[in-house]
C-alpha cells in the first residue's frame, strides 16, 4: 500500500500542476488591460502531526476574480472529532487504531464575468489501517445558467465514468444532487456534476485509474466554457446576480461541506481549507 499511496500523491501532484499550467495559458489568451493572472504558491503545514501540501491562489486575473488549486498529503492521528466522524461512517477498526493518510487536489474558481460559471473539483485518496477509499467529483455552479454548458459538463463527466461502469454516471450524479444541496435554502448550490466517495470496489488498481479519468475531465469539460463566456459584456445586475449567488457557495461551504470540516478539524492550515471562499459576495 506504500507504493499505492505514493502513486496517487504524485498523481493528484501533477494534475494540480498541468490545471495551473492550463489556467495560466487562460489568462495570457484573455484580453484586458490588466496583466494575466499569475498563482501564488505557498507551502502549507499541519498544526497536528505530518504532511502538508501546497496552496496555489490567484487573484485578480483577467478571467478568475479568485481561483485556488489546492494539493495536499497528510498523514497523523485523528482528532476526537474526525475520529468520531469516520466511526460512523463505518471506517473498520478507526476507533482502535486512529491512525489516517491523506491525499488529493481540491480546486474552486470563482471567475470576473458573472456569464462564466464557478467550478469545483476535488480527487482524492484516503487510507486507515483497516481500509482504503478514493473520493471526489466535479460541479458547475452558474451564477447565470447557458443549458448548453451544463450539458457540455455533464456529458463530459458521463464520458470519464462510462469506459469503468454505465452506472456510474447517473449514480454519482445523483449524490452530487444530494450532496450538494442547501437545505435551509431549500435549493441547489448549482447545476449538479459527479461527486462520489468511499469508493473501494476490492480493487485499488480500477478504482484509482477511475479516479485519475475523473481528474482528466476536468479541463475539457470546463475550459471551453470558461474562456467563452469571459468574453459575454456583463452589466451591473449581472454582477448583482453574481454576488447573491456567491453567497450560496459561502453558506454551503461553511455549514456542510464535509471536506472543510475535516480539514479544519485535523488542523490543516486554515488559509488552504477556506480558500474556496469567494473573494466577494452579497446577501440581501
Amino acid at each position: 500500500m506504500d507504493d499505492q499511496r505514493q502513486r496517487a500523491a504524485t498523481w493528484f501532484h501533477e494534475l494540480r500542476d498541468r490545471i495551473v499550467a492550463a489556467f495560466e495559458a487562460l489568462e495570457d489568451r484573455a484580453r484586458g488591460d490588466a496583466a494575466p493572472g499569475r498563482f501564488e504558491v505557498t507551502p502549507t503545514t499541519r498544526a497536528n502531526d505530518g504532511g502538508g501540501g501546497i496552496m496555489s491562489v490567484m487573484r485578480g486575473g483577467r478571467v478568475f476574480e479568485k481561483v485556488g488549486v489546492n494539493w495536499s498529503e497528510v498523514h497523523g492521528t485523528l482528532q476526537p472529532a474526525a475520529q468520531k466522524a469516520m466511526a460512523a461512517r463505518g471506517v473498520p477498526g478507526i476507533e482502535a487504531d486512529p491512525r489516517f493518510w491523506a491525499s488529493g487536489i481540491s480546486l474552486v474558481a470563482h471567475m470576473q464575468n458573472p456569464h462564466a460559471p464557478a467550478v469545483h473539483m476535488n480527487t482524492r485518496m484516503f487510507w486507515t489501517p483497516g481500509a482504503w477509499w478514493f473520493g471526489g467529483g466535479a460541479d458547475l455552479n452558474p451564477c447565470i445558467e447557458y443549458p448548453e454548458d451544463t450539458e457540455h459538463f455533464h456529458r463530459t463527466m458521463q464520458s470519464a465514468c462510462d469506459p469503468h461502469d454505465e452506472g456510474y454516471y447517473d449514480r454519482f450524479k445523483a449524490w452530487a444532487d444530494e450532496y450538494f444541496f442547501i437545505p435551509h435554502r431549500g435549493r441547489a448550490r448549482g447545476v449538479g456534476g459527479i461527486f462520489f466517495d468511499d469508493l473501494n470496489n476490492g480493487d485499488w488498481e480500477p478504482d484509482f485509474a477511475f479516479t485519475r479519468d475523473v481528474g482528466s475531465a476536468f479541463l475539457p469539460a470546463f475550459l471551453p466554457l470558461a474562456e467563452a463566456r469571459s468574453r459575454q459584456p456583463f452589466s451591473e445586475d449581472d454582477r448583482d446576480t453574481q454576488l447573491i449567488h456567491r453567497g450560496l457557495y459561502a453558506e454551503y461551504n461553511l455549514v456542510y461541506d464535509r471536506g472543510t470540516k475535516f480539514g479544519l478539524e485535523t488542523g490543516h492550515n486554515p488559509d488552504a481549507v477556506l480558500m474556496s471562499l469567494p473573494p466577494l459576495a452579497k446577501w440581501v
